[in-house]
């Protein structure tokens, strides 16, 4: 049975944040960026649902398509370091690259067995502010066909290309920073040692070291 963080956390496909420098923008500018942002998340939120109401799909394909998801909406890459925090600069390359592979395989075990699981959840967008100088928050509802609905709030930056989410707020809550927290503390344990962060996530996903 999830609790009601996990099932938020499975539906916003990783619960995660990042901050990256500030941008200047117009008030226009940022009318605009609002409507991008809540665009960008209702058509992440329905692909997901789409994807995931088709039981035809196997467990290998549905993991193909989590990852395609996964990356559509987040920017991985960033939030690992994000979440590694001051430790990433005194990791080496081989420990950063291991370190990047280990942690999109631990999103991918974590929660693609609960998206296969899916059960009807829908979602509908609330509202959007703006969020510092540079990045609009989305505010949704997560639909149950029981129980009340949820409020999750999406941190959402303008990318060159396209948008990124860099933050998934729940009952105010950010669920990066309590990874980030968790991953500081396992480091600490181990003498401040990245090797034993990386041993524990090899664990985690079965890896053997």
């Amino acid at each position: 049975m999830l609790t009601r963080r996990q099932f938020v956390a499975c539906a916003a496909l990783l619960a995660v944040s990042g901050w990256a420098g500030h941008t200047l923008i117009t008030p226009a500018a940022a009318q605009s960026a609002d409507q991008g942002a809540s665009a960008f998340i209702q058509k992440l939120g329905n692909d997901a649902i789409a994807t995931f109401s088709d039981k035809s799909l196997s467990r290998d394909q549905a993991l193909q398509r989590f990852r395609k998801l996964l990356y559509a909406g987040f920017d991985v890459p960033y939030i690992g370091r994000w979440v590694l925090g001051r430790y990433w600069n005194s990791a080496n390359e081989a420990q950063r690259s291991e370190y990047q592979k280990l942690f999109e395989q631990l999103i991918v075990n974590t929660y693609a067995e609960r998206f296969i699981e899916y059960s009807g959840e829908t979602f509908k967008i609330a509202g959007t502010s703006p969020a510092g100088e540079s990045d609009t928050m989305v505010t949704t509802q997560i639909v149950r066909p029981s129980g009340p609905p949820i409020n999750v709030s999406w941190r959402v930056r303008k990318t060159p290309s396209d948008y990124k989410i860099i933050d998934v707020v729940v009952e105010n809550v950010s669920m990066g920073v309590t990874q980030r927290q968790e991953f500081a503390s396992v480091v600490e344990q181990n003498g401040g040692r990245i090797d034993g962060l990386i041993q524990a996530l090899r664990q985690k996903v079965g890896r053997a070291g």
